[in-house]
């Protein structure tokens, strides 16, 4: 590490010291331009011999529990290499070098799972019914769906999924080490769309080696440092998948491509369901190309809406192409008065109407 650079962590770190609390918004505001300061803060991070790693940690943990927003949000930036060197340095079994960094962990971990009033979150999620339009579908595109007594009963419910309340947690174990971050990583999940592009490229990076560390695959990447497997959870490669389709969309195609293939590699091996399905699902939606968005503006993932009523093909087969395919049979001049149909026509049964369609096609 740089003699500048080390002095521009120092600076950051005397400097919230002596920071008034009624400057602490226009403070936060001020933050995310520092790119300096956001890339010194990573290589301390990723050394976890330098001196300055335990304040840096402390005062991370201070910006998150400040209750300012954007403070919040720039801690949470630093989650996935943070995770990264847990993980790494407990893969080494170097237990005591990651000690401020567990206790950052942890600490973010215990202030996420309480509310402000100290009580127990129980997060929840409506699990979407396809009865029900969405911006990803339509229910007429789907078919036909038969209005069965069953599908009558349960019209209108909705099946929710309920995660928590979670346990406080001391210290990090071996038994409880991915539940922790795998909850860290939802909350990062959460604001993605707040999170700059050095924080999705980190991402997809700190992803490929927890996958492929100790494997075949390492070699291939050339991936140099840890050499020993990492053990991963179900549940926290899931989350991973979900940063990694948002930087599909995000300006970081390429690292992101790297890591789905990265995690569909683990995944094979450990032979997890969960992630499999995931990560072969977003394989399957991408388009063929790289997507050319810009790093900086909207920030969304791209979806295919299907077409409204009005884009529906006039080759349609209605009811009044019906009638006027039997009009034109009988030779008759579907614009004179006469041959136009009575309204009798109108009262006749959907049965009856089948009939005559199939004897006037010859079915």
């Amino acid at each position: 590490m740089f003699t500048s650079e080390k002095g521009v962590v120092e600076e950051w770190l005397s400097e919230f010291k002596t920071l008034p609390e009624a400057s602490l918004p226009n403070y936060a505001t001020n933050l995310k331009d520092k790119s300096s300061l956001v890339s010194s803060l990573y290589k301390v991070i990723q050394e976890p011999q330098s001196e300055l790693l335990e304040p840096v940690c402390h005062q991370l943990f201070e910006f998150y529990r400040s209750g300012e927003e954007k403070l919040l949000q720039f801690t949470l930036q630093f989650l996935p290499e943070l995770i990264w060197c847990y993980l790494a340095v407990s893969a080494s079994r170097n237990v005591h070098s990651s000690g401020c960094i567990e206790a950052l962990l942890l600490g973010v971990y215990n202030l996420e799972i309480v509310d402000k009033q100290g009580h127990s979150k129980v997060l929840s999620f409506t699990i979407p019914s396809l009865s029900k339009p969405s911006v990803y579908h339509e229910p007429s595109s789907i078919g036909s769906m038969a209005l069965t007594e069953s599908a009558l009963s349960q019209h209108g419910l909705s099946k929710v999924v309920y995660s928590g309340p979670h346990p406080q947690r001391e210290m990090l174990t071996a038994q409880n080490r991915f539940e922790v971050l795998t909850f860290l990583l939802l909350c990062y999940n959460a604001a993605l769309t707040y999170m700059p592009s050095v924080s999705l490229q980190s991402l997809c990076q700190i992803c490929s080696r927890i996958c492929v560390c100790g494997y075949p695959r390492q070699h291939v990447r050339k991936y140099k440092g840890v050499s020993s497997r990492i053990p991963v959870s179900s549940e926290f490669m899931v989350q991973m998948l979900t940063g990694i389709y948002f930087s599909f969309y995000n300006g970081e195609w390429d690292l992101a491509e790297k890591a789905l293939d990265d995690i569909i590699y683990r995944a094979q091996l450990e032979l997890y369901p969960e992630p499999l399905l995931v990560a072969n699902a977003i394989k399957a939606s991408l388009p063929h190309g790289a997507m050319k968005s810009s790093k900086e503006g909207t920030r969304c993932i791209q979806v295919e809406i299907t077409p409204t009523a009005s884009r529906i093909s006039r080759n349609a087969v209605t009811s009044m192409s019906i009638r006027g395919h039997r009009w034109k049979r009988h030779g008759g001049s579907k614009g004179t008065r006469q041959n136009r149909p009575s309204r009798d026509m109108d009262s006749i049964s959907c049965w009856n109407l089948q009939s005559r369609f199939k004897n006037d096609f010859n079915f």
